[in-house]
Formats: structure tokens, C-alpha cells, sequence
């Protein structure tokens, strides 16, 4: 049986995808819970328009990804914090601190969930982070955590 996702469907696929399908998934889950429709012409083009506008978007969002990247290469974020004695920093330096340094230094929303630091930083120090900003797109910025 061919439907269309109305929704994403996780291991099957994303929203206006044609699926091929077995009769009773479709029939006695997809399609009830409105996850799907049965594939007719009608419901084919509409499926067809819905991919061209996602294929779009997905471009336009790799391209300033691409661009935010090259703004982003060999950049500098310094992070001023305390810090008590011996050099250890009350609290921690996050992903949500270097998001929002990114954003006064570039004046550009950079997504806190998309900057990977495999622990919260708490000693001052250079630090390489790394921020995926679209799959396949990724760049590496050095933080730099200063005490106050």
C-alpha cells in the first residue's frame, strides 16, 4: 500500500514522503492517527509540491550554515567568570555561555544545542569546541575561559 506522511514518522520517513508500506500498518495505524493518506493523483502532487518546498528550505538553510561557518573559522570566545582559590571557577562554563558570547561577538543567534563541549568547562583555559551547524557543515572555535 502507497501513502503519503502527513507527519514524520520515526524509521519511516519525513512529512510528503511516499511510502510503501504494508496494507495493515497503513490501514489500521498510519491512516487512522492521521500520521498518513492513501496515495492518489491529487495527494501525489500536493506530496510533490510539499518535497520541492522542503528541498528549498533545507538549501537555504545549508547555504547560511555554510556562511555562519567561514564567519565562525578561527574565532576567539573568551568567557569571563569567577573564580575562587586555586584557579577553579564558581559554576561552570556551558554550552549556553559560549552561545551567548557567539551572539554578542557575531551579533547572530548561534543554537546552544548545536555547540558540543563534552563537559562543562571549569578551570580557566583555551578550550577547542566544536559546533555543528547542519550536517555536514561543522567548525571548530577556540574558548577562551578568563577569571575575573
Amino acid at each position: 500500500m502507497k501513502v503519503v506522511l502527513r507527519e514524520d514518522v520515526k524509521k519511516l520517513g519525513k512529512k510528503g514522503d511516499i511510502v510503501d508500506v504494508k496494507d495493515g500498518y497503513g490501514r489500521n495505524y498510519l491512516i487512522p492517527r492521521g500520521l498518513a493518506v492513501p496515495a492518489s493523483k491529487g495527494v501525489l502532487k500536493n506530496a510533490s509540491f510539499v518535497q520541492e518546498s522542503r528541498a528549498k528550505k533545507d538549501a537555504r538553510e545549508e547555504q547560511s550554515a555554510r556562511e555562519l561557518a567561514v564567519r565562525l573559522k578561527d574565532v576567539t570566545v573568551t568567557v569571563k567568570t569567577k573564580a575562587g582559590e586555586g584557579g577553579k571557577l564558581y559554576g561552570a562554563v556551558t554550552s549556553r555561555d559560549v552561545a551567548a558570547e557567539l551572539e554578542n561577538l557575531l551579533s547572530q543567534k548561534v543554537n546552544r544545542r548545536k555547540i558540543e563541549l563534552p563537559e562543562p568547562i571549569k578551570t580557566p583555559g583555551r578550550y577547542p569546541v566544536l559546533i555543528r551547524l547542519y550536517p555536514g557543515v561543522q567548525v571548530e572555535i577556540t574558548v577562551n575561559v578568563e577569571a575575573n
